[in-house]
């Protein structure tokens, strides 16, 4: 479990975060949606201890965040990471050297599955391909966490449904947490578990998906345009 307890972040006087208190559930598909600016990237940074809160503490598992927690959570940033020079095998094993939970034959069954080869040089592939690739190393680890910012943005449909569907393809057997950021919610929306709706580094709406769905009887889509559309929030 991820706990963010009375967090703020500040950038000089601007505050990403204010005030956050939020329990994120173990092996659940969390979805942190908002638009641009609304606080999502830092949420994911700071569960990465990239950046440091400026007031508040944060907990996995009752614990802070420390290198040997880390180690279990494996991280999709929305830039691109690679290494130019780079073919999809190199990729592979740097990240291998680095962590214990690799798993080899969910590798292979990935790459398969996302159509990719391990010949393909990184500077040549296409967006929706580096995307694919990003996600093949993050998902080939069985790390009890795993964090995804923007892994839909700028990419074409198909892409985007193949991505949706590498995140539920395995991570029930072994109880991952997958926490995602993104504001393209439609399709993400059949997926995730619980909802967390940011604005302006505050929570305006948070709870399991479906509840929150049945009990307005409105999609997250539209859930998403009556917190945002007339600037009033819920």
């Amino acid at each position: 479990m991820i706990q963010f307890r009375n967090v703020t972040k500040k950038y000089g006087k601007t505050r990403a975060l204010d005030d956050i208190s939020i329990d994120i559930g173990k092996g659940k598909i969390t979805g942190l949606l908002g638009p641009n600016g609304s606080g999502k990237t830092t949420m994911i940074k700071l569960i990465m201890d990239l950046n440091k809160p400026s007031a508040g503490e944060i907990l996995i598992n009752n614990a802070p965040i420390s290198q040997d927690i880390k180690k279990h959570i494996a991280y999709l940033p929305e830039i691109d990471h690679f290494y130019s020079w780079m073919k999809i095998k190199d990729a592979k094993d740097f990240v291998q050297t680095f962590y214990e939970d690799w798993d080899e034959r969910l590798y292979e069954e990935l790459l398969s599955f996302l159509e990719l080869e391990e010949n393909m040089a990184i500077k040549k592939i296409s967006k929706g391909q580096r995307a694919k690739a990003k996600l093949l190393l993050a998902f080939s680890r069985k790390a009890d966490i795993i964090l995804l910012d923007e892994p839909l943005s700028g990419i074409d449909i198909f892409t985007r449904e193949k991505i949706v569907e590498t995140m539920i393809k395995d991570y029930r057997e072994v109880e991952q947490s997958i926490v995602i950021t993104t504001h393209e919610i439609k399709e993400i929306e059949q997926v995730i578990d619980d909802v967390v709706f940011l604005k302006q580094g505050k929570i305006v709406l948070q709870g399991e998906a479906k509840q929150l769905q049945a009990k307005r009887n409105l999609s997250l889509v539209d859930l998403m345009k009556e917190a945002y559309g007339d600037g009033k929030g819920f």
